[in-house]
Parts: C-alpha cells; structure tokens; sequence
C-alpha cells in the first residue's frame, strides 16, 4: 500500500518548486476567461457561474449574507465547537500581537534616530473553502492575523452548498474573528469579484486564503493587479524519527494527514529500518480502523512513502530539499536537528505536538506553504497584513557626518541636486 524504501525518493524530489508547474496554460486561460467576464459583467456573471459550478440559483441580494443567517446558526452547532473556535482566535490573537509588538523597535547612532514601524493594509479579502469540505479554522487563520495587523475592513468569501447556504461554523467563525462582510461566493468567481469588485462586492487591495487549483490559478492570474499570499496546494507533513519514536503515534498522524484527501503526502524519513517496517505494519492495522479508511488508502498510495535513509545527516539533507509543509521531528536530539533544518513551513517537537494539534488550537497558523514553497515562504502571519514604515530624524551634526559621502555618490549618479540640496544646509 506504502512504498517503503531505501534509496532516496527522487520523483518526489522533482515535482517541488521551483520545478512544480503550479498551473498550465490551458488552466491559465480557462480562468483568465471567467476573471475578464466578471470584471466586465459584475454580479450577473457571479450568479451565472455560481449556478454553473456550484448547482445553485441565487439573486443579487442572497450574495452579502446578512447578520440575521449568522445568529440563526449558533442554533445549528454545539457550544463545545463555538467555545473551541473561540480557543483558537484567542490563542492564535496572542501570538500574532507578540509578534507584532516585535515588530516595532527604535535605531539611535551618529546623531540619527530611526522608528522602525508598521502599517495595516487598507482592506483584504479571504477565500475560505468550502463544497466538499468546510473549513472554519481556515477563517481564523485567515483572519485573525489581520484583525491583530489593524486591517480596517476584512471580507469574507465562500462557496454556497447545494441549499444556498454556508456552513453554520464557517459564519459563526467568521462571527467570533471579527469578519467586516461576508460573501456567498466561491470558486474563480469569487477571486474575480474581490479583485475587480462587483455591483455588491468591493473590490480589496490583498487577497488571502487557500483553494483548489482553479482557485489557486485565478489568483496567480489577479496578482498582477491585486496582491496575493503564496500559492497553496494539497497537504503534506514528513515526518523525521528515529527508533526512540513510537511506530504508533507516527502512524496516526500520517494517516490523519491523508485524511485532507486527493494529492496529499505523507511521509516518513527513518534513520533505522526496522522502525520503518514498524511503521508500515502501524499503518496497515489502523487504517482499517480510521474512518475514510478509502480516502486514506488513496493518499498513502499516491503519496505516501517511508524512505530508510543511511543517516541522520542524509535525512536532514533531503527534507531541506523537499521543504515540507509540516516536518515532526521523533527523535533523541529534536532541537539539534531542528535548528539544521533550513526549509519548512512548520516545526513539530516530540509525540505530544501532533499535527492535527498545530491544525486547530496551538496558536501557530495552518496557512503554510506546500509544494516545496517552503524554501522561499513562509507561514501565513500578521506581517502579511502590514507595511514596514521607517520614521528617521537626523540631528545636524548626523547629517554632517555622512554629507560627504551624500555628495560623492550624488555626482557619481549625475544627480548634483541632490548634493547641494545638503550643502545648501550647511551654507552660511
């Protein structure tokens, strides 16, 4: 069902950016044609598109949702899933606002004094799944580093169900986060309207959020008009162990990993090769067990693999180049191998930070990047959301200091202006 191997998974190797061919021209143009058709026809190529991909008929009016259908769903969910939204918008909140205090310090030398700062962004829009699957805790780490960043106005849009409506959970997140507007709109339609604006819905200057690969395609698409985060794809974690680690644990959360569905990877990177047969034999016994048991068999077939490597250090070597969305470290010396690592997107220590944990409640974000991205991304946060805004005062004799040198490089550039324009200060 798994491969499990002793040579280095090189396929895997070579389907990671930069080689990863995010979309294709003939997705390209596919979505490029929906974008120019709602930029140019507004809602009625909304609702026309929401009829065609998502099999529901909806007016103008049914697009906002309104505040009466978010009250109506608390009466649809239990107190126990409010009260764990609200544990991870509190948890989450603190750390972005740790964060963004960080971001905030003061440079004094030769007579300068620098205030180095921040800004929010104006407004953004966050894309939160739905269809298939919902997502409300995609919601909160769309939108809580955002609320934490300042940003004044934070829309919301997701896709309908067969019945017109949302999710409960999904509006009572976006209720308990903070969320400004939210929208009954998904898919490439949705990207669409949130970068051009339509009659209902205002355009914004950012655009956040994961989706499938037409989603995904249609924001590379607006980029060049709108900002966007990183490119998402399908989950993956690699998980690092040793024969310290428990086959059972590793096991579990391999399978809870698979269970995101279609393109998924699961892997695991042993450094002994009877715990990777443990393992395999962990997976076999527990997947019978687990519900979506198919679904799981599917992703582990596909892209699941346990690799027994030589060493520690080859290990190591091969996540750095895989760059995991999710890397676990099972092993004696976690930090030591941890701080070798160069490339992921997220770090787990030890058998008692599962995946899943960091997925929901640990107060990190699960907006990460996939595909290898992790080499040059990096999680979804607060600095998303911000501007760096430099604020210096220079005293006289700063500027003295340093007029010479303004001077030189001034004429070396053919812009004499610029030299004077400090001479001029220091002129009697």
């Amino acid at each position: 069902m798994i491969r499990l191997e002793t040579e280095e998974p090189r396929d895997l190797l070579e389907r990671r950016w930069p080689k990863l061919g995010v979309t294709t021209v003939e997705l390209n143009e596919y979505v490029t044609s929906i974008l120019e058709d709602v930029r140019k026809r507004g809602d009625e190529a909304v609702l026309e598109y929401t009829e065609k991909f998502d099999d529901v008929s909806l007016s103008r009016g049914d697009l906002l949702i309104k505040a009466g259908e978010v009250e109506e769903a608390y009466g649809d969910v239990s107190g126990e899933q409010v009260e764990a939204l609200e544990t991870a918008k509190e948890r989450l909140e603190y750390v972005e606002a740790r964060r963004l205090e960080r971001l905030f310090f003061e440079t004094k030398a030769n007579g300068v004094d620098i205030l180095h700062s921040v800004r929010p962004i104006g407004n953004v829009g966050c894309y939160v799944p739905g269809g298939k699957a919902v997502y409300p805790s995609t919601l909160v780490m769309n939108v809580v580093p955002a609320k934490v960043a300042g940003v004044t106005r934070v829309v919301a849009c997701t896709p309908p169900g067969k019945d017109g409506g949302v999710a409960p959970l999904t509006l009572i997140a976006a209720d308990v986060c903070g969320v400004d507007t939210i929208y009954r709109v998904g898919g490439v339609q949705a990207i669409a309207a949130l970068a051009y604006g339509t009659e209902t819905i205002e355009p914004v200057l950012k655009i956040v959020g994961p989706g499938n690969k037409y989603v995904t395609a249609a924001k590379k698409v607006v980029s060049r008009d709108v900002a966007v985060d990183k490119p998402a794809g399908p989950t993956e974690i690699i998980i690092v162990a040793d024969e310290s680690a428990d086959p059972k644990m590793v096991a579990l959360d391999m399978i809870s990993q698979a269970e995101h569905g279609e393109g998924g990877i699961s892997g695991l990177v042993t450094t002994s090769r009877k715990f990777a047969a443990e393992v395999a034999e962990a997976l076999e016994n527990n997947i019978r067990s687990s519900p979506g048991s198919e679904v799981i068999s599917d992703v582990l077939s596909k892209g699941g693999f346990i690799y027994a490597c030589p060493g520690m250090d080859e290990a190591i070597d091969f996540v750095n180049r895989f760059a995991p969305e999710h890397l676990e470290l099972h092993v004696g010396e976690p930090m030591e191998i941890a701080n070798r690592i160069t490339s992921a997107g997220l770090i787990l220590i030890g058998p008692y930070t599962p995946v899943s944990a960091t997925d929901y409640c640990m107060g990190v974000n699960h907006v990460l990047p996939t595909g290898g991205y992790g080499k040059i991304h990096s999680a979804l946060s607060v600095m998303d959301y911000v501007k760096t805004v430099d604020i210096i005062r220079s005293s006289r004799e700063g500027l003295r200091m340093v007029k010479d040198g303004i001077k030189a490089l001034a004429e070396a550039e053919g812009l004499s202006n610029h030299g004077l324009a400090v001479d001029g200060r220091f002129t009697e």
